[in-house]
């Protein structure tokens, strides 16, 4: 049996000396651990702020809310916003959840991101901004994106949260965009349990998205924002200027962050070379498509996209006999979920290259350490059965 697990555990000695540390501290909810976490995030990655929050999902929830909150965006409820057919279920809910409609359009079948063909001929005057998504690992190609985005008097947005450490030209993804999301939930890069993070240049979205993370009050806004007011200190402790939710992260994942963040390169390394040795072997398999790296990928996963849905289902049930987890490539072509009957929402064209990886498609996981023997064993596995 081969055993191979869709995720691995990431911590060591470390991060339970941090759970220990914040223990010993006696203060659990925000405060000095998610301060600190949030300016070595943001150093990190070569951004100016980061804000922390509770989930990946609640990153992109602040950042739409953001956007509409802000003096500078014009983006508001009725407005149009570009999404790949493929991704995960909160990139469109927030979405939904702040009144915007959202255009479906097809992804491209060797990157499995959004195709940008269809994309410029999706743009219409109603058209306020594309939230990019960066598919298991695998960035996009921003150059063009960019290039669409400024032509159009658009919006970027990333939804960075399956592709920390990814890289286009050199920058890592998540900072394309005026904001770009990121998760730290188990099976991801790096893990704190639960948490997300949102990095952006642009400081009153900073302001608006941490105070919005808390309840929408003043509490956590320093001299130096541009919603900041001199009042009475024990009026501010509950003075509400944004409606907000409380999305608030804890003090151990923080610390947990702090600690992940020292080895996350170590990480990205060894990720880095079990993808370039699944490329190696799968790309020689013609009766089966794999994703296609455009640059330089982080490998959150492996898709593997077959002839037919018969196929993928043989291939499930070799899996299940081998102990070898899997699952379908995101939530595939998500206008397929009964959840869209809630949205505001229109499909650009055709949807195939979708509809193909949602019938034929699934994904295993990567890891943070050599797997080299099991990809083998799973490739072999494969090829006799393909």
């Amino acid at each position: 049996m081969i055993n191979y697990n869709l995720a691995k555990d990431t911590w060591g000695n470390e991060e339970l000396s941090a759970i220990n540390r914040v223990i010993e501290s006696n203060r659990f909810t925000m405060g000095s651990e998610v301060e600190l976490y949030e300016k070595e995030f943001a150093e990190f990655f070569g951004c100016k702020y980061a804000t922390m929050v509770n989930s990946g999902s609640s990153a992109n929830l602040i950042a739409i809310a953001a956007l509409i909150l802000s003096k500078k965006y014009e983006l508001n409820p009725g407005d149009e916003v570009i999404v790949p057919a493929v991704s995960w279920a909160t990139t469109y809910t927030v979405l939904h959840q702040h009144g915007l409609k959202l255009k479906f359009v097809d992804i491209d079948l060797d990157t499995l991101n959004i195709n940008l063909n269809e994309v410029e001929n999706a743009i219409t005057e109603k058209t306020k901004a594309i939230f990019a998504v960066n598919l298991l690992g695998n960035p996009n190609d921003f150059e063009k994106l960019t290039k669409i985005c400024e032509k159009n008097n658009l919006i970027l947005i990333e939804d960075n949260c399956e592709s920390m450490g990814a890289k286009y030209n050199n920058k890592y993804t998540g900072t394309f965009g005026v904001l770009g999301t990121f998760s730290t939930f188990y099976s991801h890069h790096m893990a704190t349990m639960e948490g997300g993070m949102v990095l952006t240049d642009d400081k009153e979205l900073d302001d608006i998205m941490k105070s919005i993370r808390s309840h929408g009050w003043t509490r956590n806004l320093t001299e130096d924002s541009i919603y900041y007011e001199e009042k009475e200190e024990f009026y501010e402790l509950f003075n509400f200027i944004f409606p907000g939710y409380n999305v608030r992260p804890i003090e151990m994942e923080a610390a947990i962050g702090r600690e992940q963040l020292k080895k996350l390169n170590n990480f990205l390394n060894e990720r880095k070379r079990n993808g370039a040795y699944f490329t190696e072997l799968f790309s020689k398999l013609n009766s089966l498509n794999i994703q296609k790296n455009l640059d330089d990928s982080s490998y959150f996963g492996f898709p593997l996209i077959f002839e037919s849905k018969n196929k993928r289902k043989q291939i499930i049930n070799l899996f299940e006999k081998e102990n070898i987890e899997c699952r379908p490539i995101v939530a595939g072509n998500f206008t397929k979920n009964k959840v869209i009957e809630y949205f505001d929402y229109e499909i650009h064209g055709k949807l195939n290259n979708a509809n193909k990886i949602h019938d034929c498609g699934l994904f295993i996981g990567n890891h943070h350490i050599d797997s080299k023997d099991e990809i083998k064993k799973i490739f072999n596995l494969i090829k006799e059965n393909i």
